[in-house]
C-alpha cells in the first residue's frame, strides 16, 4: 500500500523516475480498487458513478507515474502516446513499462534504485 500511497504524495509530479515495483504496485492495487468498487456498485444496482469519481481522481497520478517510469527506461514521456495506435500501441508500452530501468544517471535523474537503498 506505500507504493501506492507514494504514487498519490506525487500527485502532478513528471519529473524524475519510477522503479518497476512503484509502477507496477500501483497498478495493482488502483486494480483492485476499482473492481472492488465496481462490484460494491453492482451489487447495489447503482449507475457507476463511485467507480467514475475514482478513475477522474486516480487520472493524474497514474498518468504522472507512466511518465516517471518511461523516464525511468530512457525514454521520453512523450512515448505515451503511443496508445494511440490501435493494439501495437498497447504492446509497445507494456514492453516499456516491463524493460528493466536504465542503471546510473540518464538524462532525467538518478537510478531510483540507488536512491531508495
Amino acid at each position: 500500500m506505500e507504493w501506492y500511497l507514494t504514487v498519490l504524495r506525487k500527485y502532478a509530479v513528471f519529473s524524475g523516475r519510477a522503479r518497476r515495483k512503484e509502477y507496477w504496485m500501483y497498478v495493482l492495487i488502483n486494480f483492485v480498487i476499482s473492481f472492488a468498487l465496481a462490484f460494491v456498485e453492482g451489487l447495489a444496482g447503482g449507475p457507476g458513478i463511485i467507480g467514475l469519481i475514482y478513475a477522474l481522481a486516480v487520472f493524474i497520478p497514474g498518468l504522472a507515474v507512466s511518465v516517471r517510469r518511461l523516464h525511468d527506461t530512457g525514454r521520453s514521456g512523450w512515448w505515451f502516446l503511443i496508445l494511440l495506435i490501435p493494439i501495437i500501441g498497447v504492446i509497445a508500452l507494456l514492453i516499456f513499462m516491463i524493460q528493466e530501468g536504465k542503471g546510473d544517471e540518464n538524462d532525467y535523474g538518478s537510478d531510483p534504485k540507488l536512491v531508495a537503498a
